[in-house]
């Protein structure tokens, strides 16, 4: 347990050198407090907590099931890290992690939907599969599923994917909230100022900006 704890700290302590806005990959590392909304199973608190009775082959349909338009903003993040750390076992599931929610983008695109939740969807699973990628070089954990997402998200990027979403709901500091997190400074400050205000009235955002030290 204190060789797993160390080398993940390690791991923290390189990806704040890559990202001044918060020390850590951020849309994995730390399991979103969501209170008692639905999400996929998990075995615990723990950020790697995968109930090991789990079907990963069942993960994009589950996760879709979950994720309707009035899921809210938080609960998608929490039940996306879930989906990715499981399909992160088998690269076919993860590649149709990834297909589902660009398929569902490029719909949107097509249709002149502003669907801000693809768009969310899509930046977030995204960015967290590079994290998986990226930590894998560094976790031992990982080092596995690190190789088995090599070059995953190829030539994508999530966060500007993220920032569109952001534009279509001005009004949704949850969103602002996940950009503070993976934006560098000085955006990153201004989307936690935002995030701040609103969290004055959203307990679950308060919560969550507490446990990773942003309040």
């Amino acid at each position: 347990m204190q060789k797993k704890t160390l080398v993940a700290s390690l791991a923290l302590a390189v990806f704040a050198l890559a990202a001044p806005a918060f020390a850590g990959p951020p849309f994995l590392c730390h399991p979103f407090d969501i209170g008692a909304a639905a999400s996929l199973p998990w075995k615990s608190h723990d950020w790697l907590g995968l109930n090991p009775d789990y079907d990963v082959h069942a993960v994009v349909a589950d996760t879709e099931a979950l994720l309707t338009p009035a899921t809210p903003t938080l609960v998608r993040m929490e039940t996306l890290r879930r989906a990715v750390l499981y399909a992160s076992r088998d690269r076919a599931v993860a590649e149709q992690l990834l297909a589902a929610v660009m398929t569902r983008l490029q719909a949107a695109k097509r249709a002149g939907a502003s669907d801000a939740t693809a768009w969310f969807d899509a930046g977030y699973v995204v960015e967290a599969l590079r994290e998986v990628e990226d930590m894998g070089h560094h976790m031992s954990d990982l080092a596995d599923r690190g190789r088995l997402m090599a070059g995953i998200t190829r030539a994508v990027d999530g966060q500007p994917l993220l920032e569109t979403s952001a534009a279509m709901r001005p009004d949704d500091s949850a969103t602002a909230f996940a950009l503070a997190l993976i934006a560098r400074a000085p955006d990153s400050n201004a989307h936690l100022i935002k995030a701040r205000a609103g969290a004055k009235h959203d307990r679950l955002l308060a919560s969550n900006l507490a446990r990773l030290q942003l309040q």
